[in-house]
């Protein structure tokens, strides 16, 4: 300010040269207001350069409406914009989203000439992309006469955003054949993509690069790669991946985590979280909602509930943020954990705080009564759900028959089955008719159970079957569970499942020889039970079995009191099943 004072009285300001610096400290020291001032003063003696420089110090301090509206300014006074009016000016219409200004301004540079230009046509291009103008992107991508590094992997990055795999590995494979060696960046642009698609092989050559250029010391190279092995089931690498690398961020973890709960590790995913609470890094909102499913799936209700704690410290999922969709997301997923952790009452203490409920909260609350076998309480919500003008949706109904299900209410089964597409505008899909069938199953009625399932307008899946061979067996229906387990064996004959409940029907009612039938013909198909696994939370953790497990450093003394309990249990008639 010294020196613009110094120039107005030694009268230096008579040269647009010295009027654009003047704009260009100003702008970037975030004075526009001063910036502006000095352009007004001396509009008489702008040029396209200063022009140029108050348009992109508008861009530099984030005011792009101000910077487009000076733009057509300039148009208006008649001074034409040169090749470096317009990368700053596109970059401005893509921050306010103005699609029709920036086909505008693509017609400008053909009659200007400038359509070719490198900077001029990157930016449209990043622009194009951004709006999801892919045609026009690759249009100008494909005209361009130099294409560095970046362009190539904006194009990757734009095909992938708008789910187009294909284009954008072949984007990539062009960059090859091309000579453009790819960079960080590339890499972690294509492997999203692998990953998507769980191409496994070409994500091991992408990591194979990476290893050989030197890319994998990057944190964000090495938490793609631990995305794509996760993604593409190999639970190793990515584990690999992660303990070697020497500096981990809340992406890094967020990770893992992720990778190890859609592996169906949920104990692997709660000692990953402990860990990464022992290491100083704080979780976010998306290291809780990848938690949160593990605790449910091992019914960890004392880490569900320290999670739950840990949110309410940090103001997450709060009444006062109601419409903030993470919060709805988040205040979800702890009235789920809440609800398949059997605690109904912190499940509703949740629900009635949320100001914004949306139908998977109603259907969360349905699902859990039902699944606790509060079948009233169930059908009380779901009424009041249709009360607060909240239409059902397919998940809705299934939790509404689960419900009666579990609790026993045919007759309100049948209803709801048969009012869902006249009343309620739902399709019935084989989920519904599978959770009818177990419905009639469960009460005894197998007869009509079988009926249904004959003559359901769907065909009816292994699912089905089982359900109902699962009725046999409860209610030791031989003669019906040897007519339906041809049906399963037909659809599914490698099930194990299949071969359990029969051993199991058998074994009720004393036949043993086709028990030892059914087990030979398991040996000589190859088939085997999926070994039983159960887990118990303590204070010091989760602690899970699975069967004839002897790693746990206290087996000996479970096994001792496990033998005590089943001879005390067949003193009682207790005969175990397969």
């Amino acid at each position: 300010m010294q020196l613009h004072s110094y120039m107005v009285t030694s009268g230096f300001l008579n040269s647009p040269l010295s009027i654009t610096s003047l704009i260009n400290m100003y702008s970037k020291c975030n004075q526009m207001e001063d910036a502006v001032l000095v352009f007004n003063n001396y509009a008489h003696d702008c040029n396209v350069f200063a022009y140029n420089a108050i348009i992109s110090g508008f861009l530099l301090n984030g005011l792009a409406d101000d910077g487009l509206e000076f733009y057509k300014r300039m148009r208006w006074v008649g001074i034409m914009p040169d090749k470096f009016t317009f990368p700053s000016v596109i970059k401005a219409c893509c921050d306010v989203v103005e699609v029709l200004e920036v086909r505008k301004i693509h017609g400008l540079l053909f009659k200007l000439g400038l359509e070719l230009d490198v900077f001029v046509g990157s930016a449209l291009v990043h622009t194009c992309l951004k709006f999801g103008l892919m045609e026009e992107a690759q249009e100008v991508f494909e005209e361009l006469p130099m294409r560095d590094v970046v362009l190539w992997n904006a194009m990757v990055n734009g095909y992938a955003q708008t789910g187009r795999f294909d284009e954008a590995l072949g984007i990539f494979r062009r960059m090859g054949k091309e000579g453009i060696v790819p960079n960080r960046f590339t890499v972690t642009g294509v492997l999203p993509v692998l990953a998507f698609m769980e191409e496994l092989n070409n994500g091991r050559a992408i990591h194979g690069f990476a290893m050989k250029m030197g890319y994998v010391s990057g944190v964000a190279v090495s938490n793609a790669l631990i995305d794509m092995y996760g993604k593409c089931r190999c639970i190793g690498h990515a584990q690999e991946i992660f303990e070697i690398m020497d500096e981990k961020d809340i992406f890094s973890w967020n990770s893992i985590i992720a990778v190890s709960g859609q592996c169906g590790d949920y104990d692997g995913t709660l000692r990953l979280f402990d860990r990464m609470l022992g290491s100083g890094v704080r979780p976010d909102l998306i290291t809780v909602t990848a938690v949160l499913p593990a605790c449910s799936n091992l019914v960890a209700l004392m880490h569900g509930r320290q999670i739950h704690g840990y949110m309410i410290v940090n103001g997450w999922g709060m009444e006062g943020n109601n419409k903030n969709t993470d919060d709805q997301l988040v205040n979800n997923a702890v009235m789920d954990m809440y609800a398949k952790c059997g605690s109904m009452r912190d499940a509703q203490s949740v629900f009635y705080k949320m100001g914004n409920k949306d139908v998977a909260s109603w259907n969360i609350m349905v699902m859990g009564y039902g699944m606790q076998g509060y079948g009233n309480e169930a059908l009380d919500v779901f009424s009041r759900m249709c009360n607060a003008q909240m239409k059902p949706d397919v998940v809705t109904f299934i939790g509404v028959l689960s419900a009666c299900s579990h609790a026993g209410l045919v007759k309100q089964g049948r209803e709801f089955l048969t009012l869902m597409k006249s009343k309620y505008g739902v399709d019935p899909t084989i989920e519904h008719y599978t959770c009818v069938i177990d419905m009639l199953g469960r009460a005894g009625q197998l007869e009509e159970a079988y009926k249904l399932a004959q003559t359901m307008p769907i065909e009816a899946n292994p699912v089905v079957w089982r359900a109902l061979l699962a009725a046999c067996r409860l209610h030791g229906n031989v003669d019906l569970a040897d007519i339906v387990v041809r049906q399963v064996f037909k659809l599914e004959s490698g099930h194990c499942g299949n071969y359990v409940l029969m051993s199991n029907i058998y074994g009720v009612i004393g036949r043993y020889e086709e028990v030892l039938d059914i087990r030979h013909a398991m040996r000589q198909q190859n088939v085997r039970k999926t070994p039983g696994c159960s887990w118990i939370e303590l204070k010091n953790g989760v602690h899970t079995f699975i069967t004839r497990d002897m790693t746990h450093p206290e087996a000996n003394l479970i096994y001792v009191a496990l033998n005590s309990l089943t001879t005390r249990l067949q003193e009682y008639g207790y005969m175990p099943d397969l």
